[in-house]
């Protein structure tokens, strides 16, 4: 198996090549798995949202962190795969949970701001890097910022302006990506790409968003799915259940992943 500085570098690696880093959200040690398995996977990333709702909890660090970890870990021990975990805010202290994070197994992290105040949101940036730095692992880290989902502007623009301004201080601070989440539109993702740089855009992809092609053609580096994966496998199965009460049967050819 990789060791985990073998892995932390191959995964900033693949966040600075020249293609588009896809990473298809995973929440349990089975979903990783099945994802792995696929001979297009080059890294894994959890979903918070997705293991908080395994849990029965709501998202947003209602899920205890040592829970979240105990998850993560699993998923990492599952796989000789790079793996990025989506730690949200970092739960009232980001050094100490990407410390506790690499202590897992993991190589990288999404960091959320919540647009908090500019200088709290940098020196949080700033505190995950000096961590990973101190564990001596290469550490990709995915530095957020949810100006887009909270609306923190009237305008597109003015968003965009914002993002561009704490993205390019997360950088500074050693962040490898900045992480702009919202359904984004063309014009919006190339002004992203021109503010930040080419292969330093990170986003997520909702139904209605652009394809991976044309991310890749605007000089995106890394797109994810949140928690869509699990309700496309959620829907999945409770449409299969509703047709079994209606006196349907299970499908032939069912694969065996489990």
């Amino acid at each position: 198996m990789a060791s985990i500085t073998e892995r932390g570098a191959e995964l900033r690696r693949l966040h600075h090549a020249p293609e588009l880093l896809q990473v298809v959200n995973v929440w349990d040690a089975v979903s990783a798995k099945v994802v792995a398995a696929l001979p297009e996977t080059r890294a894994l990333a959890t979903a918070s949202h997705s293991i908080a709702a395994t849990f029965g909890y709501e998202d947003g660090e209602h899920i205890p962190l040592e829970l979240m970890l105990d998850m993560v870990g699993r998923i990492a021990a599952t796989t000789d795969l790079p793996v990025s975990a989506d730690l949200e805010a970092g739960y009232g202290d980001a050094g100490d949970a990407i410390r506790r994070a690499i202590g897992v197994g993991v190589v990288g992290a999404n960091l959320e701001d919540q647009v908090r105040p500019f200088d709290d949101a940098v020196a949080a940036v700033r505190a995950a890097v000096a961590a990973a730095e101190a564990e001596g692992v290469p550490f990709a880290l995915n530095a957020r910022t949810d100006v887009f989902l909270r609306g923190a502007f009237p305008s597109p623009e003015q968003n965009a302006e914002e993002a561009i301004r704490r993205g390019r201080a997360f950088l500074d601070e050693g962040a490898t990506c900045v992480f702009v989440p919202g359904r984004l539109d063309e014009d919006t993702v190339s002004r992203l790409v021109a503010g930040l740089g080419v292969r330093t855009l990170s986003v997520i992809a909702v139904p209605g968003s652009l394809s991976p092609a044309r991310l890749h053609e605007l000089g995106v580096a890394r797109v994810s799915y949140g928690p869509w994966t699990q309700r496309v496998a959620l829907a999945a199965l409770q449409r299969t259940a509703a047709e079994l009460y209606a006196g349907g049967v299970l499908p032939d050819g069912v694969p065996v992943l489990n």
